[in-house]
């Protein structure tokens, strides 16, 4: 059930220039499963997100620090997620994140 993944997710992704810290914010309207993903000065919808058991997979394009089309396939484990993110011809990038708990959701320091 979608319900069990909802909460902020802060994720790092080791890319070719560097790492990327972007947060997740995954919650249920409607029944259906939606997300926005914030970093780099910019928020953007998740697209095509599907949850099949523990694995989650979106897509979501980015300008910055370039155009991006970026396609993300993770596996959820409790309060952590571990995966890759693929963006065309580039290589993948490793991506592991951790879900907030609601106590640092309010005190937590902005990823850098």
């Amino acid at each position: 059930m979608s319900t069990e993944i909802e909460g902020v997710w802060e994720l790092t992704i080791v890319t070719p220039i560097g790492r990327v810290r972007p947060v997740l914010e995954l919650r249920t309207e409607d029944g259906l499963l939606v997300g926005i993903a914030h970093g780099a000065g910019e928020s953007l919808p998740l697209k095509d997100l599907t949850l099949d058991g523990g694995r989650l997979t979106w897509k979501q394009s980015i300008t910055r620090p370039m155009r991006l089309d970026l396609s993300f396939a993770v596996t959820i484990d409790g309060d952590t997620l571990t995966g890759t993110s693929k963006a065309g011809r580039l290589p993948s990038s490793k991506v592991t994140g951790r879900r907030r708990s609601d106590d640092a959701a309010d005190t937590a320091a902005p990823a850098r």
